[in-house]
């Protein structure tokens, strides 16, 4: 597992008092760090691998802003060229969103997807989801 640790932010709230449906995208996407570097390690535009193809986001609770957020990240399936992650969100040790997210290994170069190498995918196996072992 992945754990990240952020610490939300006055700008992310919105007008109802807790943190925007449009700022977790972002969280996630922030939390996912130590993958993307496993497949850029010095995170070069020109030679990035990761391609987002779906996500789907659901809301259990509602976040706020004065308390940080704890977001997990588990790797629920490897396959050729993709990988599907398993993210939950949590705020006072409460599960307040969780999402599914697939990214292929792309080569921006050629427009196509590539296999995901041995060395990344074992350190992937390391962090799969307990129903996945």
């Amino acid at each position: 597992m992945y754990e990240t640790v952020i610490t939300p932010r006055v700008s992310e709230t919105d007008m109802v008092g807790h943190i925007n449906n449009t700022t977790l995208p972002v969280w996630f996407e922030a939390a996912r760090n130590p993958i993307f570097s496993l497949f850029t390690p010095d995170h070069d535009a020109q030679k990035w691998k990761m391609v987002i193809v779906k996500t789907t986001l659901e809301f259990t609770k509602q976040i706020y802003f004065g308390t940080d957020v704890t977001i997990r990240i588990w790797v629920n399936h490897i396959g050729n060229s993709s990988l599907e992650l398993v993210e939950e969100l949590y705020q006072n040790e409460e599960l307040c969103a969780k999402n599914k997210v697939v990214y292929v290994n792309f080569d921006l170069a050629t427009q196509k997807s590539e296999r995901i190498p041995d060395g990344i995918r074992n350190e992937l196996r390391a962090h799969l989801h307990n129903e996945n072992k």
